[in-house]
């Protein structure tokens, strides 16, 4: 699968070593890594390439200059469906009608998704993760149509809540998204996401990094945090994904036949 890392904190906090802990780890996850920081308006840079972390000479010279961010996504992958391509590392970016800008990475793999299907003919690559993306978009613009405004950001967290009880059956969904507000967070994957409070700042992180008070993150229930603080909780839709590997056996894998 995948490792991804969140913060989201009240003040700029200096990132660089939790960084360098978690790209540590592309040893077991070498198909791409990604970093999306966020301007004063939401809006990503993202940075990515379809190598393994501790492997790229860019990304020495990025960590060794200060990361100073509020918000912050990073993504190690381990491919499971996509090419070993720029295009496929994660994260993903895409705007809704409305402007906003929606930001996803995915630690999981969609076995059982055929509304997604719809999207292979409009991605940029070849994900499952991509095509979650546009179809959240998607349900952000009917709602958007429907409302005749941009969604508040409590609708917002509704499409999203929506969304990941739609995709959960059957899937390992583990997702970081955010949309230039609000940082979401779900895990159907029992001990596959976790969260610690850390001076004003949630960390959440695949494995637990450096530090005590990691906790798992609650099962198959959205989370949304904003400037460090939780603050908000879907209700659980209780679609645990249980491991199973026949899921793989038939899984096809485009990155198999490279």
């Amino acid at each position: 699968m995948c490792e991804m890392l969140g913060i989201s904190a009240k003040r700029r906090i200096r990132a660089n070593d939790i960084l360098r802990e978690f790209y540590s780890h592309a040893d077991r996850h070498p198909h791409g890594w990604g970093l999306a920081t966020f301007n004063d308006a939401g809006a990503p840079d993202i940075e990515k390439e379809a190598v393994k972390a501790t492997e790229s000479e860019y990304l020495k010279k990025r960590l060794a200059e200060p990361i100073e961010e509020s918000v912050l996504l990073a993504h190690i992958r381990l491919a499971t469906v996509g090419h070993l391509e720029y295009r496929n590392s994660h994260p993903f970016a895409a705007a809704d009608n409305c402007g906003r800008i929606w930001t996803l990475e995915h630690n999981g793999t969609i076995f059982n998704g055929a509304e997604l299907n719809r999207y292979m003919g409009l991605q940029f690559g070849s994900t499952d993760s991509e095509r979650i993306l546009l179809h959240l978009v998607d349900i952000v613009n009917e709602r958007q149509i429907r409302h005749g405004r941009a969604l508040d950001w409590k609708e917002r967290f509704a499409a999203l809540d929506d969304l990941v009880g739609e995709l959960a059956g059957g899937n390992k969904l583990n997702l970081l998204v955010y949309d230039g507000e609000i940082l979401y967070a779900h895990t159907n994957f029992r001990g596959s996401l976790h969260v610690r409070v850390d001076d004003g700042a949630l960390v959440f992180s695949t494995n637990p990094l450096s530090g005590a008070g990691w906790e798992p993150l609650p099962l198959t229930r959205l989370v949304a945090a904003k400037d460090g603080d939780i603050v908000r909780e879907g209700a659980a839709h209780g679609k645990e994904y249980i491991y199973n590997p026949n899921d793989y056996r038939f899984l096809y894998m485009d990155f198999a036949t490279l």
